[in-house]
Protein backbone atom coordinates (compact mmCIF):
# COMPACT_ATOMS: atom_id res chain seq x y z
CA UNK A 1 0.00 0.00 0.00
CA UNK A 2 1.54 3.49 -1.14
CA UNK A 3 1.52 6.41 1.12
CA UNK A 4 -0.38 9.53 1.03
CA UNK A 5 1.46 12.08 -0.64
CA UNK A 6 -0.25 15.94 -1.36
CA UNK A 7 -0.45 17.22 -4.52
CA UNK A 8 -0.63 20.75 -6.21
CA UNK A 9 -4.52 22.03 -5.85
CA UNK A 10 -3.70 25.44 -6.08
CA UNK A 11 -3.73 27.76 -9.62
CA UNK A 12 -0.80 30.44 -8.68
CA UNK A 13 1.57 31.41 -5.87
CA UNK A 14 1.95 34.42 -5.17
CA UNK A 15 3.83 36.67 -2.37
CA UNK A 16 2.12 39.38 -0.89
CA UNK A 17 2.79 41.59 2.47
CA UNK A 18 1.70 40.58 5.99
CA UNK A 19 1.78 41.68 9.28
CA UNK A 20 4.82 44.01 8.63
CA UNK A 21 6.20 41.03 6.60
CA UNK A 22 5.68 38.66 3.64
CA UNK A 23 4.30 35.23 3.48
CA UNK A 24 3.24 32.78 0.31
CA UNK A 25 -0.58 32.22 -0.69
CA UNK A 26 -1.75 29.64 -2.71
CA UNK A 27 -4.56 31.09 -4.29
CA UNK A 28 -6.38 32.25 -0.71
CA UNK A 29 -4.70 29.83 1.25
CA UNK A 30 -1.67 31.21 2.78
CA UNK A 31 0.63 29.05 3.60
CA UNK A 32 2.02 27.69 7.28
CA UNK A 33 4.88 26.04 8.89
CA UNK A 34 4.75 22.51 9.65
CA UNK A 35 3.53 23.68 13.29
CA UNK A 36 0.89 25.48 11.72
CA UNK A 37 2.47 29.17 12.21
CA UNK A 38 2.30 31.78 9.59
CA UNK A 39 4.68 31.38 7.07
CA UNK A 40 5.56 34.98 8.15
CA UNK A 41 9.03 36.08 6.11
CA UNK A 42 11.14 38.94 6.17
CA UNK A 43 11.86 40.13 3.34
CA UNK A 44 9.34 40.90 -0.51
CA UNK A 45 12.75 38.82 -2.32
CA UNK A 46 12.55 35.80 0.15
CA UNK A 47 8.80 35.23 -0.35
CA UNK A 48 8.69 35.80 -4.31
CA UNK A 49 11.73 33.00 -4.31
CA UNK A 50 9.58 30.93 -1.77
CA UNK A 51 6.52 31.45 -3.81
CA UNK A 52 8.81 30.53 -7.00
CA UNK A 53 9.33 26.66 -5.38
CA UNK A 54 5.76 26.37 -4.71
CA UNK A 55 4.67 27.64 -8.38
CA UNK A 56 7.38 24.81 -9.53
CA UNK A 57 5.19 21.87 -8.10
CA UNK A 58 3.60 20.02 -10.93
CA UNK A 59 1.44 16.87 -9.61
CA UNK A 60 2.98 15.59 -6.60
CA UNK A 61 4.81 17.88 -3.76
CA UNK A 62 7.78 17.27 -3.74
CA UNK A 63 9.59 19.13 -0.39
CA UNK A 64 13.08 17.99 -1.21
CA UNK A 65 12.81 20.58 -4.62
CA UNK A 66 12.10 23.50 -1.88
CA UNK A 67 15.02 24.02 0.19
CA UNK A 68 14.31 28.00 0.75
CA UNK A 69 10.42 26.92 2.27
CA UNK A 70 12.06 24.19 4.37
CA UNK A 71 15.09 26.99 5.44
CA UNK A 72 11.73 29.22 6.39
CA UNK A 73 10.07 26.45 7.87
CA UNK A 74 13.34 25.68 10.14
CA UNK A 75 13.86 29.69 11.01
CA UNK A 76 10.28 30.01 12.02
CA UNK A 77 9.23 26.61 13.77
CA UNK A 78 12.43 25.42 15.32
CA UNK A 79 15.31 28.42 15.25
CA UNK A 80 13.19 31.20 16.54
CA UNK A 81 11.71 29.31 19.83
CA UNK A 82 15.15 27.96 20.65
CA UNK A 83 17.26 31.18 19.47
CA UNK A 84 19.86 30.92 22.18
CA UNK A 85 20.79 26.76 21.89
CA UNK A 86 21.21 27.64 18.34
CA UNK A 87 23.81 30.42 18.82
CA UNK A 88 25.21 28.59 20.98
CA UNK A 89 25.57 25.49 18.83
CA UNK A 90 26.58 27.50 15.93
CA UNK A 91 29.21 29.36 18.56
CA UNK A 92 30.79 26.22 19.57
CA UNK A 93 32.15 24.96 16.70
CA UNK A 94 34.81 27.81 17.24
CA UNK A 95 36.61 26.07 20.05
CA UNK A 96 37.65 22.98 17.53
CA UNK A 97 37.66 25.22 14.40
CA UNK A 98 38.72 23.25 11.46
CA UNK A 99 41.02 26.01 10.21
CA UNK A 100 42.92 25.61 13.63
CA UNK A 101 43.80 21.89 13.17
CA UNK A 102 46.74 21.00 10.36
CA UNK A 103 48.03 17.97 9.39
CA UNK A 104 51.38 17.27 10.46
CA UNK A 105 52.88 15.31 6.97
CA UNK A 106 53.36 15.90 4.42
CA UNK A 107 55.08 19.57 3.92
CA UNK A 108 53.06 20.13 0.47
CA UNK A 109 49.41 19.43 2.32
CA UNK A 110 50.74 21.57 5.26
CA UNK A 111 51.61 24.41 2.96
CA UNK A 112 48.03 24.07 0.86
CA UNK A 113 45.96 24.46 4.27
CA UNK A 114 48.40 27.13 5.35
CA UNK A 115 47.73 28.88 2.31
CA UNK A 116 44.04 28.56 2.19
CA UNK A 117 43.14 28.79 6.08
CA UNK A 118 45.65 31.32 7.30
CA UNK A 119 44.00 34.50 5.38
CA UNK A 120 40.60 33.34 6.45
CA UNK A 121 42.14 33.22 10.73
CA UNK A 122 44.03 36.90 9.87
CA UNK A 123 40.50 38.14 8.73
CA UNK A 124 38.62 36.52 12.19
CA UNK A 125 41.72 38.22 13.88
CA UNK A 126 41.38 41.71 12.08
CA UNK A 127 37.37 41.83 11.24
CA UNK A 128 35.65 40.01 13.93
CA UNK A 129 38.10 40.74 16.80
CA UNK A 130 38.96 36.97 17.48
CA UNK A 131 42.64 35.61 17.41
CA UNK A 132 42.74 31.57 17.20
CA UNK A 133 44.97 29.17 18.04
CA UNK A 134 46.52 27.05 15.52
CA UNK A 135 47.84 23.33 15.64
CA UNK A 136 49.21 20.67 14.22
CA UNK A 137 47.05 17.12 14.56
CA UNK A 138 43.86 16.74 15.92
CA UNK A 139 44.20 16.98 19.87
CA UNK A 140 42.19 19.57 20.95
CA UNK A 141 43.27 22.89 22.32
CA UNK A 142 42.11 25.63 24.21
CA UNK A 143 41.33 28.85 22.33
CA UNK A 144 41.16 32.19 23.96
CA UNK A 145 38.43 32.97 26.35
CA UNK A 146 37.99 36.40 24.81
CA UNK A 147 37.59 35.16 21.27
CA UNK A 148 34.74 32.45 21.98
CA UNK A 149 33.01 35.07 23.42
CA UNK A 150 33.72 37.12 20.72
CA UNK A 151 32.44 34.82 17.93
CA UNK A 152 29.59 33.90 20.06
CA UNK A 153 28.18 37.52 20.35
CA UNK A 154 28.62 37.59 16.12
CA UNK A 155 26.77 34.74 16.10
CA UNK A 156 24.34 36.25 18.32
CA UNK A 157 23.75 39.58 16.57
CA UNK A 158 21.93 37.56 13.36
CA UNK A 159 17.82 36.87 13.28
CA UNK A 160 16.76 33.84 13.20
CA UNK A 161 15.80 33.52 9.70
CA UNK A 162 20.06 34.34 9.11
CA UNK A 163 20.69 31.79 11.90
CA UNK A 164 18.96 29.01 9.91
CA UNK A 165 21.51 29.87 7.23
CA UNK A 166 24.55 30.63 9.10
CA UNK A 167 23.81 27.49 11.15
CA UNK A 168 24.20 25.40 7.53
CA UNK A 169 26.86 27.55 6.35
CA UNK A 170 28.88 26.19 9.49
CA UNK A 171 27.92 22.55 10.22
CA UNK A 172 28.68 21.97 6.08
CA UNK A 173 32.47 23.43 6.62
CA UNK A 174 32.91 22.70 10.08
CA UNK A 175 34.14 26.03 10.81
CA UNK A 176 32.45 29.15 12.11
CA UNK A 177 35.11 31.58 10.59
CA UNK A 178 34.16 30.32 7.45
CA UNK A 179 30.42 30.71 7.58
CA UNK A 180 30.88 34.02 9.31
CA UNK A 181 32.96 34.76 6.12
CA UNK A 182 30.30 33.78 3.68
CA UNK A 183 27.78 35.81 6.15
CA UNK A 184 29.59 38.75 6.21
CA UNK A 185 30.30 38.66 1.86
CA UNK A 186 34.17 38.14 2.81
CA UNK A 187 34.01 34.70 0.67
CA UNK A 188 31.46 33.07 -1.84
CA UNK A 189 30.21 29.96 -0.14
CA UNK A 190 31.48 28.21 -3.16
CA UNK A 191 35.26 29.26 -2.23
CA UNK A 192 34.27 28.27 1.64
CA UNK A 193 33.28 25.06 0.69
CA UNK A 194 36.59 24.37 -1.36
CA UNK A 195 38.22 25.94 1.58
CA UNK A 196 36.89 23.57 3.94
CA UNK A 197 37.75 20.78 1.79
CA UNK A 198 41.82 20.92 1.35
CA UNK A 199 41.99 17.74 2.81
CA UNK A 200 39.52 15.95 1.20
CA UNK A 201 40.71 17.23 -2.27
CA UNK A 202 44.07 15.96 -1.13
CA UNK A 203 42.94 12.42 -0.62
CA UNK A 204 41.75 12.57 -4.35
CA UNK A 205 44.76 13.70 -5.56
CA UNK A 206 46.51 10.74 -4.22
CA UNK A 207 43.46 7.99 -4.81
CA UNK A 208 41.48 9.29 -6.65
CA UNK A 209 37.27 9.79 -6.75
CA UNK A 210 35.16 7.61 -4.82
CA UNK A 211 31.69 8.08 -6.75
CA UNK A 212 29.91 7.63 -3.70
CA UNK A 213 31.80 10.13 -1.72
CA UNK A 214 31.80 12.46 -4.37
CA UNK A 215 27.85 12.45 -4.67
CA UNK A 216 27.28 13.03 -1.54
CA UNK A 217 30.61 16.08 -1.71
CA UNK A 218 28.08 17.22 -4.60
CA UNK A 219 24.76 17.59 -2.14
CA UNK A 220 26.98 19.15 0.61
CA UNK A 221 28.30 21.74 -1.82
CA UNK A 222 24.63 22.42 -3.16
CA UNK A 223 23.35 22.66 0.08
CA UNK A 224 26.14 25.48 0.80
CA UNK A 225 25.40 27.49 -1.92
CA UNK A 226 21.52 27.32 -1.09
CA UNK A 227 22.66 28.73 2.35
CA UNK A 228 24.38 31.15 1.01
CA UNK A 229 21.12 32.26 -0.55
CA UNK A 230 18.70 32.09 1.85
CA UNK A 231 20.98 34.29 3.74
CA UNK A 232 21.09 36.54 1.16
CA UNK A 233 17.30 36.81 0.96
CA UNK A 234 16.99 37.45 4.23
CA UNK A 235 18.14 41.37 4.08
Amino acid sequence: MSGWTAKRFWTAAVAEPLDGGFTVRLDAKPVKTPAKAPLLLPTRRMAEAIAAEWEAQQGVIRPDSMPLTRAANSAIDKVGPHRDAVVGEIANYAATDLLCYRATEPPALIARQAQGWDPCLDWARDALGAPLTVTQGVIPIPQPAPSLARLRAVVAEHSAFQLAALHDLVAISGSVVLGLAVARGHLGAAEAFDLSRIDEAWQIQQWGVDEEAAALEARRRDAMLIAERFFQLCG
